[in-house]
């Protein structure tokens, strides 16, 4: 049975963005993996770490691993630690570990870590709720804590796929995945 690296992935894209971003809290880590995962889809037809999101009240978070940061499971918690107190910083345990990203995956990282280097949770909430975003549409037509559908990233700008590419993409790897019996 072959098995995709998307926990491998994710753990490195946060140990990779509270290495390369100041104020990486939980909040602002939310939003850069959501950042990450949809251009990537929008590019690719596929996410970077397999995370599901949601809408929820101040942007759009990845649940499973939103809860996942108050009880850690033992690779997260050799990779990283939060900090204590009322500013939950992420902090890096490991060296990140570039092996399992493709070329356009790391560039990806790296410049979502450029754009919000500086940048606290707070300044990013304007940008995840731009209205016709992902979150924004979202919410308005799905309601509060649904999932946010991939496919709402996809847009009419030179780096984005068209649906029907990106269609069939997704066909394309749900039948690979089924041949090749990949989980």
């Amino acid at each position: 049975m072959i098995i995709t690296h998307h926990r491998e992935k994710l753990i490195n894209a946060i140990i990779h963005f509270a290495k390369n971003t100041r104020y990486c809290g939980k909040t602002k880590l939310m939003k850069l993996l959501f950042f990450l995962d949809f251009s990537h889809f929008k590019q690719t037809g596929k996410s970077v770490t397999g995370l599901d999101y949601y809408a929820w009240e101040m942007g759009p978070v990845p649940k499973d691993l939103f809860e996942e940061l108050d009880a850690m499971k033992p690779d997260l918690k050799g990779a990283v630690s939060i900090a204590s107190g009322d500013f939950q910083m992420i902090i890096p345990k490991k060296a990140l570990d570039q092996t399992h990203f493709t070329k356009r995956e790391m560039e990806l990282l790296e410049k979502i870590s450029f754009i919000f280097r500086d940048a606290r949770a707070e300044d990013m909430i304007e940008v995840t709720h731009l209205k016709n975003e992902p979150w924004h549409k979202t919410l308005a037509q799905k309601g509060l804590f649904s999932r946010i559908d991939y496919l709402l990233a996809i847009d009419n700008t030179m780096d984005s796929l068209s649906l029907d590419q990106i269609k069939e993409r997704i066909c394309e790897i749900s039948e690979m995945h089924d041949m090749l019996g990949i989980v």
